[in-house]
Protein backbone atom coordinates (compact mmCIF):
# COMPACT_ATOMS: atom_id res chain seq x y z
CA UNK A 1 0.00 0.00 0.00
CA UNK A 2 1.59 3.24 -1.13
CA UNK A 3 2.14 5.56 1.93
CA UNK A 4 0.12 9.24 2.16
CA UNK A 5 4.04 10.58 2.86
CA UNK A 6 5.55 8.78 0.01
CA UNK A 7 2.60 10.08 -2.58
CA UNK A 8 3.12 13.29 -1.39
CA UNK A 9 6.26 14.12 -0.92
CA UNK A 10 7.71 16.40 -4.36
CA UNK A 11 11.35 16.92 -5.00
CA UNK A 12 12.25 20.37 -5.17
CA UNK A 13 13.28 20.10 -9.30
CA UNK A 14 9.99 17.99 -9.67
CA UNK A 15 7.99 21.19 -8.03
CA UNK A 16 9.65 23.63 -10.41
CA UNK A 17 8.67 21.27 -13.48
CA UNK A 18 4.78 21.19 -12.35
CA UNK A 19 4.73 24.63 -12.33
CA UNK A 20 6.40 25.06 -15.76
CA UNK A 21 3.92 22.70 -17.23
CA UNK A 22 0.41 24.16 -15.52
CA UNK A 23 1.78 27.26 -16.76
CA UNK A 24 2.64 26.32 -20.56
CA UNK A 25 -0.90 24.00 -20.45
CA UNK A 26 -2.69 26.83 -19.22
CA UNK A 27 -1.46 30.08 -18.45
CA UNK A 28 -2.08 29.65 -14.44
CA UNK A 29 0.93 31.12 -12.35
CA UNK A 30 1.26 29.16 -9.48
CA UNK A 31 3.95 31.45 -7.23
CA UNK A 32 5.24 30.57 -4.28
CA UNK A 33 4.08 27.36 -1.84
CA UNK A 34 1.76 25.58 -3.46
CA UNK A 35 2.55 22.07 -2.35
CA UNK A 36 -0.42 21.16 -0.60
CA UNK A 37 -1.98 22.36 -3.91
CA UNK A 38 -0.10 19.77 -6.07
CA UNK A 39 -0.78 17.12 -3.17
CA UNK A 40 -4.42 17.25 -2.60
CA UNK A 41 -4.85 17.24 -6.26
CA UNK A 42 -2.49 15.22 -7.92
CA UNK A 43 -2.57 12.41 -5.40
CA UNK A 44 -5.58 10.76 -7.00
CA UNK A 45 -4.29 10.49 -10.13
CA UNK A 46 -0.89 9.25 -8.82
CA UNK A 47 -3.10 6.18 -7.55
CA UNK A 48 -5.10 5.67 -10.62
CA UNK A 49 -2.41 5.11 -12.69
CA UNK A 50 -0.72 3.11 -10.09
CA UNK A 51 2.43 5.08 -9.83
CA UNK A 52 4.31 4.90 -6.04
CA UNK A 53 4.16 9.30 -5.80
CA UNK A 54 3.96 12.31 -7.47
CA UNK A 55 7.62 12.12 -8.30
CA UNK A 56 6.95 8.99 -10.01
CA UNK A 57 4.05 11.37 -12.05
CA UNK A 58 6.38 13.63 -12.73
CA UNK A 59 9.27 11.12 -14.19
CA UNK A 60 5.94 9.63 -16.53
CA UNK A 61 5.12 12.75 -17.51
CA UNK A 62 8.34 14.16 -18.67
CA UNK A 63 8.85 10.61 -20.87
CA UNK A 64 5.66 10.36 -22.16
CA UNK A 65 4.01 12.08 -25.64
CA UNK A 66 0.86 11.07 -24.35
CA UNK A 67 -1.17 14.53 -24.70
CA UNK A 68 -3.90 13.21 -22.23
CA UNK A 69 -1.65 12.80 -19.72
CA UNK A 70 -0.53 16.08 -20.30
CA UNK A 71 -4.32 16.91 -20.20
CA UNK A 72 -4.88 15.00 -17.16
CA UNK A 73 -2.64 16.58 -14.80
CA UNK A 74 -3.22 20.45 -16.12
CA UNK A 75 -6.94 20.20 -15.66
CA UNK A 76 -6.53 18.89 -12.14
CA UNK A 77 -4.84 22.27 -11.30
CA UNK A 78 -7.48 24.27 -12.34
CA UNK A 79 -9.88 25.91 -10.05
CA UNK A 80 -13.97 24.83 -10.30
CA UNK A 81 -15.61 26.87 -7.85
CA UNK A 82 -18.99 28.28 -8.66
CA UNK A 83 -22.46 28.65 -7.62
CA UNK A 84 -25.69 29.92 -8.65
CA UNK A 85 -26.22 33.55 -9.04
CA UNK A 86 -22.92 34.22 -7.75
CA UNK A 87 -22.56 37.80 -7.41
CA UNK A 88 -25.75 39.25 -7.50
CA UNK A 89 -25.30 42.44 -7.92
CA UNK A 90 -24.35 41.50 -11.72
CA UNK A 91 -27.75 40.02 -12.08
CA UNK A 92 -29.64 42.65 -11.00
CA UNK A 93 -27.76 45.38 -13.26
CA UNK A 94 -28.46 42.58 -15.86
CA UNK A 95 -32.31 42.70 -15.36
CA UNK A 96 -32.77 46.47 -14.28
CA UNK A 97 -29.89 47.93 -16.76
CA UNK A 98 -28.53 45.83 -19.66
CA UNK A 99 -31.71 43.94 -20.62
CA UNK A 100 -34.23 46.79 -20.62
CA UNK A 101 -32.03 48.11 -23.17
CA UNK A 102 -31.61 45.34 -25.06
CA UNK A 103 -35.53 44.55 -25.57
CA UNK A 104 -35.62 47.93 -27.33
CA UNK A 105 -32.35 47.70 -29.89
CA UNK A 106 -33.37 44.02 -30.24
CA UNK A 107 -37.27 43.84 -30.90
CA UNK A 108 -37.25 43.17 -34.06
CA UNK A 109 -34.29 40.57 -33.96
CA UNK A 110 -35.57 39.00 -30.67
CA UNK A 111 -31.93 37.57 -30.88
CA UNK A 112 -29.62 37.57 -27.71
CA UNK A 113 -26.08 36.14 -27.56
CA UNK A 114 -24.12 35.55 -23.81
CA UNK A 115 -20.73 33.82 -23.13
CA UNK A 116 -20.09 32.40 -19.70
CA UNK A 117 -16.10 31.89 -19.70
CA UNK A 118 -14.46 29.86 -17.14
CA UNK A 119 -17.86 28.26 -16.71
CA UNK A 120 -16.96 25.59 -14.71
CA UNK A 121 -20.11 23.05 -13.82
CA UNK A 122 -22.63 25.13 -15.43
CA UNK A 123 -24.00 27.21 -12.34
CA UNK A 124 -22.81 30.64 -13.59
CA UNK A 125 -24.35 30.08 -17.25
CA UNK A 126 -27.70 28.08 -16.05
CA UNK A 127 -28.41 31.52 -13.91
CA UNK A 128 -28.26 33.53 -16.45
CA UNK A 129 -30.91 31.24 -19.12
CA UNK A 130 -33.11 31.11 -15.78
CA UNK A 131 -33.15 35.16 -15.18
CA UNK A 132 -33.83 35.19 -18.93
CA UNK A 133 -36.83 32.69 -18.67
CA UNK A 134 -38.30 35.01 -15.47
CA UNK A 135 -38.12 37.78 -17.34
CA UNK A 136 -40.34 36.96 -20.51
CA UNK A 137 -37.94 36.29 -22.84
CA UNK A 138 -38.49 32.76 -23.57
CA UNK A 139 -39.90 33.23 -26.96
CA UNK A 140 -36.91 35.21 -28.01
CA UNK A 141 -33.48 33.94 -30.01
CA UNK A 142 -30.92 33.00 -27.07
CA UNK A 143 -27.85 31.56 -27.45
CA UNK A 144 -25.60 31.05 -24.24
CA UNK A 145 -21.99 29.96 -24.54
CA UNK A 146 -20.19 28.13 -21.49
CA UNK A 147 -16.80 27.18 -21.49
CA UNK A 148 -13.86 25.80 -19.43
CA UNK A 149 -10.51 24.57 -20.15
CA UNK A 150 -11.87 21.77 -18.28
CA UNK A 151 -13.23 18.87 -20.49
CA UNK A 152 -14.51 17.37 -17.26
CA UNK A 153 -16.25 19.93 -16.29
CA UNK A 154 -17.46 21.08 -19.46
CA UNK A 155 -18.98 17.13 -19.69
CA UNK A 156 -20.52 17.57 -16.26
CA UNK A 157 -22.12 21.19 -17.16
CA UNK A 158 -23.91 19.31 -20.32
CA UNK A 159 -25.59 16.93 -18.07
CA UNK A 160 -27.61 19.85 -16.33
CA UNK A 161 -27.43 17.58 -13.24
CA UNK A 162 -26.96 18.92 -9.72
CA UNK A 163 -25.94 18.01 -6.07
CA UNK A 164 -28.20 18.90 -3.74
CA UNK A 165 -25.07 20.84 -1.61
CA UNK A 166 -24.88 22.70 -5.24
CA UNK A 167 -28.61 23.56 -5.66
CA UNK A 168 -28.43 24.90 -1.89
CA UNK A 169 -25.71 27.51 -2.98
CA UNK A 170 -27.12 30.39 -4.58
CA UNK A 171 -30.16 29.32 -5.78
CA UNK A 172 -33.67 30.80 -5.31
CA UNK A 173 -35.80 27.97 -3.50
CA UNK A 174 -38.78 29.11 -5.97
CA UNK A 175 -36.25 28.43 -9.30
CA UNK A 176 -35.52 24.76 -7.33
CA UNK A 177 -39.20 23.97 -7.93
CA UNK A 178 -40.39 25.52 -11.44
CA UNK A 179 -36.68 24.19 -13.25
CA UNK A 180 -35.41 21.38 -11.53
CA UNK A 181 -36.87 17.60 -10.80
CA UNK A 182 -35.09 14.65 -8.24
CA UNK A 183 -32.94 12.44 -10.56
CA UNK A 184 -32.19 9.81 -7.97
CA UNK A 185 -29.79 12.08 -5.30
CA UNK A 186 -29.12 14.69 -7.71
CA UNK A 187 -31.67 17.28 -9.02
CA UNK A 188 -31.62 17.83 -12.77
CA UNK A 189 -32.25 20.55 -14.69
CA UNK A 190 -35.20 21.47 -16.74
CA UNK A 191 -34.87 20.80 -20.90
CA UNK A 192 -36.52 24.66 -21.12
CA UNK A 193 -33.12 25.88 -19.60
CA UNK A 194 -30.86 23.17 -20.67
CA UNK A 195 -31.72 23.87 -24.47
CA UNK A 196 -30.55 27.84 -24.04
CA UNK A 197 -26.94 26.34 -22.88
CA UNK A 198 -24.45 24.99 -25.16
CA UNK A 199 -20.68 24.31 -23.59
CA UNK A 200 -17.65 24.26 -25.06
CA UNK A 201 -13.88 22.94 -23.86
CA UNK A 202 -11.49 26.80 -25.16
CA UNK A 203 -8.20 27.83 -23.83
CA UNK A 204 -8.70 31.40 -22.70
CA UNK A 205 -5.30 31.89 -24.25
CA UNK A 206 -6.48 31.37 -27.78
CA UNK A 207 -7.97 33.58 -30.26
CA UNK A 208 -11.45 34.00 -29.54
CA UNK A 209 -12.84 36.54 -31.85
CA UNK A 210 -14.81 33.81 -33.68
CA UNK A 211 -17.59 32.99 -30.91
CA UNK A 212 -18.58 36.45 -31.00
CA UNK A 213 -20.40 38.71 -31.18
CA UNK A 214 -21.86 38.88 -27.78
CA UNK A 215 -23.92 41.04 -25.93
CA UNK A 216 -22.40 40.16 -22.73
CA UNK A 217 -19.22 38.13 -21.16
CA UNK A 218 -18.89 37.24 -17.95
CA UNK A 219 -15.20 36.48 -17.45
CA UNK A 220 -15.36 36.20 -13.27
CA UNK A 221 -12.64 35.00 -10.78
CA UNK A 222 -10.58 33.89 -13.60
CA UNK A 223 -8.36 36.67 -14.77
CA UNK A 224 -6.68 36.16 -10.69
CA UNK A 225 -4.38 33.04 -11.99
CA UNK A 226 -2.75 34.68 -14.91
CA UNK A 227 -0.27 36.98 -14.90
CA UNK A 228 -0.30 40.47 -16.66
CA UNK A 229 0.91 40.09 -19.91
CA UNK A 230 -1.87 36.82 -20.64
CA UNK A 231 -4.17 39.21 -18.64
CA UNK A 232 -4.05 41.80 -21.06
CA UNK A 233 -4.19 39.32 -23.93
CA UNK A 234 -7.43 37.59 -23.04
CA UNK A 235 -9.11 40.95 -22.47
CA UNK A 236 -8.32 42.31 -25.73
CA UNK A 237 -9.29 38.87 -27.28
CA UNK A 238 -12.76 39.14 -25.25
CA UNK A 239 -13.08 42.80 -26.35
CA UNK A 240 -12.93 41.49 -29.91
CA UNK A 241 -16.09 39.25 -29.05
CA UNK A 242 -18.69 41.95 -28.02
CA UNK A 243 -20.84 43.98 -29.66
CA UNK A 244 -19.88 47.86 -28.98
CA UNK A 245 -21.75 48.74 -25.87
CA UNK A 246 -21.98 44.78 -24.84
CA UNK A 247 -20.79 44.15 -21.23
CA UNK A 248 -17.92 42.35 -19.59
CA UNK A 249 -18.36 41.31 -16.15
CA UNK A 250 -15.50 40.31 -13.63
CA UNK A 251 -15.19 39.28 -10.40
CA UNK A 252 -15.55 41.77 -7.56
CA UNK A 253 -11.85 41.64 -6.33
CA UNK A 254 -10.58 41.06 -9.89
CA UNK A 255 -8.63 43.57 -12.40
CA UNK A 256 -7.93 42.81 -16.22
CA UNK A 257 -4.88 44.37 -17.22
CA UNK A 258 -5.66 46.48 -20.19
CA UNK A 259 -9.34 47.04 -19.55
CA UNK A 260 -9.64 50.79 -19.63
CA UNK A 261 -7.89 50.65 -23.12
CA UNK A 262 -10.88 48.83 -24.71
CA UNK A 263 -13.51 49.53 -22.20
CA UNK A 264 -15.47 52.24 -20.00
CA UNK A 265 -15.56 51.13 -16.28
CA UNK A 266 -19.30 51.65 -15.20
CA UNK A 267 -20.84 51.78 -11.74
CA UNK A 268 -24.59 50.05 -12.49
CA UNK A 269 -26.37 49.94 -8.81
CA UNK A 270 -24.03 47.96 -6.91
CA UNK A 271 -22.51 46.52 -9.72
CA UNK A 272 -19.42 47.27 -11.91
CA UNK A 273 -19.56 46.71 -15.31
CA UNK A 274 -17.19 47.21 -18.15
CA UNK A 275 -18.81 48.62 -21.45
CA UNK A 276 -16.55 48.21 -24.99
CA UNK A 277 -15.78 51.06 -26.58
Amino acid sequence: MLSQTSVMEIHSENYRFLQEHVYSQTGIVLEGDKHYLFESRLTPIVRQLGLGSINDLCALLQATSKPDVKRQIAEAMTTNETYFFRDPAHYDAIRSILLPRLRDERRDTKRLRFWSAAASTGQEAYSLAMLLLEEGLGDWNIQILGTDFSSQVVERARTGKFQQIEVNRGLPAILQVKHFRRAGVEWQLSEAVRRMVSFETIDLRKSMRALGPFDLVFCRNVMIYFDAETKKQITKEIHGTLFRGGWLLLGGAETAFGVDEWFDRKSEGNATVYVAR
